[in-house]
């Protein structure tokens, strides 16, 4: 049995997801193999080398692929399927893109979001936004997965040598175009990746409240910022910051939880965090349930002092 990893990438650096997704690879047996396909995303196929696990780095390069377009993916990852019993993708907004197009291809049913390698052939996977883990049992000869990153410890980025072996790139489909691409910087962690999180919901009142309170404490933690749907759907906060099951889902080490009430799709993007920290009025709020520390309070009070603390 061999894996297949699809790396996640920009063509100039490998994302953290590849890593876990290399983890869960690894747990199904035999030999990992890493799929970098992008344009001029040499240092790419150089960093996925270095990965602590991986036997070979395959290096598809070509216009067709520099812009991660679901059908060219797709295509190009069909024409190594051959050789593969297991294809993983992260549970990425890009993974989640391509993976049921290369299962449908292939005939096969796609296992989405695992959390658990069993065996093989058998997954566990949450269901019910994380109520219940689901295990599913595969009889299909090929299993294409899509991997929840946060299930997986991240492989070791280096102490590998794998070979890299270049593939042609696919041909262009013609299917689909790329327009263009707005991307938001920020001085700040990636949500996704941050070690620290600060997160608000609708408590807060107000976008300017939110900036106000969440500002100053994740710049003394170095955290990102994250937002409960309320907060986003009240227009304090940008989409790109909310977390949950319609949102992102984060495992940081550290998350702080301001006037959030902890519905179950909120909790249902961070309860595996390492460590919870919620402060809320409402002492029934069923976020102190996860919580590893709660604080009943006024968060405005108890922000304030704490950031005189730090």
């Amino acid at each position: 049995m061999t894996a297949l990893v699809i790396a996640e990438h920009d063509n100039q650096s490998l994302k953290g997801a590849t890593l876990n997704t290399v983890t869960a690879a690894a747990a199904c047996g035999g030999d990992v193999h890493v799929l970098v396909a992008g344009h001029n995303a040499g240092e790419v196929a150089k960093a996925a080398s270095q990965i602590a696990g991986v036997a070979k780095v395959i290096h598809a390069d070509g216009a067709s692929l520099a812009d991660g377009l679901a059908e060219n993916l797709a295509a190009q990852v069909l024409g190594l399927a051959g050789d593969y019993s297991h294809i993983l993708f992260p549970s990425t907004a890009g993974g989640k893109n391509v993976a049921p197009r290369v299962a449908a291809k292939l005939d096969v049913a796609q296992v989405s979001d695992i959390t658990k390698v069993v065996s093989a052939d058998t997954f566990e996977r949450p269901i019910y936004a994380g109520n219940a883990i689901a295990t599913v049992q595969s009889g299909d000869a090929k299993k294409v997965l899509t991997v929840r990153t946060t299930g997986f410890d991240a492989a070791p980025a280096t102490g590998g040598s794998a070979a890299i072996e270049t593939k042609d790139a696919v041909a262009d489909s013609g299917k689909s175009a790329f327009v263009g691409r707005e991307v938001s910087k920020s001085d700040r962690p990636e949500l996704t990746a941050a070690k620290i999180i600060v997160s608000g919901g609708r408590a807060l009142g107000s976008s300017e409240k939110f900036q106000e309170v969440l500002t100053p404490l994740a710049d003394k933690l170095g955290a990102a910022i994250g937002a409960s749907r309320a907060a986003v759907d009240a227009g304090y906060a940008p989409n790109d910051l909310q977390v949950g099951q319609t949102g992102k889902i984060v495992a940081p080490q550290l998350y702080v939880a301001l006037g959030i009430s902890g519905a179950i799709q909120h909790l249902a993007g961070m309860k595996d965090s390492k460590v919870i920290v919620a402060i809320n009025k409402d002492p029934e709020a069923p976020i102190f349930s996860v919580a590893d520390y709660g604080l009943e309070a006024d968060l405005f009070v108890s922000v304030a002092e704490m950031l005189e603390l730090l």
